[in-house]
This record gives C-alpha cells, structure tokens and sequence, in this order.
C-alpha cells in the first residue's frame, strides 16, 4: 500500500466564506481524487493573535506544530486573495514566520483570486518570488481566479477547472517522482 501524499494547505484569506478557499477546496478535491492524502488545512485567519505574539515572543506550540508539518509536508499550497495587487499581509505574518528550512525543496501550489483578469499576474511577480525565496519548487501551473470563473448557478468556468486540472496534474507527477 502507498503512504498518502502528506499536504498542508496555507489560506491567507481575510474572511469567511471566501473564494479563495473556494478554490483551495477545488485544487484539494481534484488532488484526492487522483492520490491518497493527508491533509492539514491553515488558515491564517484562525491565528491572527498568535501570529501577532509569535513576533515578539516566537512561534507558540500551535504554529511550532505547523511548522513541523509543513517541513514534512509531501507538497504545499498556498492560497491568497489578491490585496492591492499582492497577497494579504496575513499570509506574509505567517510566511514571515517560517524558517527557510521548512519549505525549502517543497513543491508548492500556488493559488489566487482576484476580482479581474488584471490580477493574474499576482502569481508570477509576488507568490514565485516569495517561494523561491524558500528555495521551493513552485508548480509551473498556478491556479488563478477571477471573479467571472465563478458561476452564478455554482462551480466554475472551464478555463479554470481545466486550470485546476493541470496544477494537480503537475503535482501529482512532481511529488511522484520525488517518492
């Protein structure tokens, strides 16, 4: 029997419900269909005082645990809504936090939603550069939403389902090769 791909999901979202965990959903169901996983969900919302305490004072047990996980993790993603054209300065708190030697080699999936097609670079002018930062691997397909991706009647547009598609498709081979 194969272990299950190991995956932390990072959201950097600045509420509930949102599209951006949306989309993260999407990117983790289309992943668990094609591989077992295990799967730990963050997000940074839920940790906006220890986050704040951590600077001061460092990681307190709840993000020393993430940490520890991510640094294991199989693969990452990482999930931001775009914030006056980059990610939320939440997603950079937590970021800001991690040691280099968590995410350095990881495959990352990065992800962003955005309220028009202008945004979409986000993806390669801020969330590659902070990666790479980290020395990981970005997968070379990002997921990026605008808000016409999302249907009035629900799901998304097939441009950005077959988007989805692609990302896991690449890091299903990705984390494949490296096991």
């Amino acid at each position: 029997m194969v272990a299950p791909v190991s995956v932390v999901v990072i959201s950097g979202t600045l509420h509930r419900p949102s599209k951006t965990d949306d989309v993260l959903d999407a990117v983790l169901a289309a992943l668990t269909a094609r591989v077992p996983t295990e799967v730990l969900s963050i997000h940074a919302l839920d940790l906006g005082s220890e986050l704040v305490a951590a600077l001061a004072g460092g990681p307190g047990e709840t993000l020393r645990d993430q940490f520890a996980a991510i640094a294991v993790a199989d693969l990452v993603v990482i999930g931001t809504p775009v914030y006056k054209g980059s990610y939320t300065g939440l997603l950079k708190l937590y970021i800001d936090l991690l040691d280099v030697a968590h995410l350095e080699g990881k495959p990352v999936v990065l992800v962003a939603t955005g309220g028009s097609d202008q945004h979409s670079l986000v993806i390669e002018h801020e969330l590659r550069p902070l990666v790479g930062f980290f020395r990981a691997h970005s997968i070379p397909v990002g997921v990026y939403a605008a808000r016409s991706d999302f249907l009035p009647e629900g799901g998304f547009s097939e441009r950005l389902a077959a988007t989805i598609a692609a990302t896991v498709d690449s890091a299903v081979s990705v984390v494949s090769a490296a096991r």
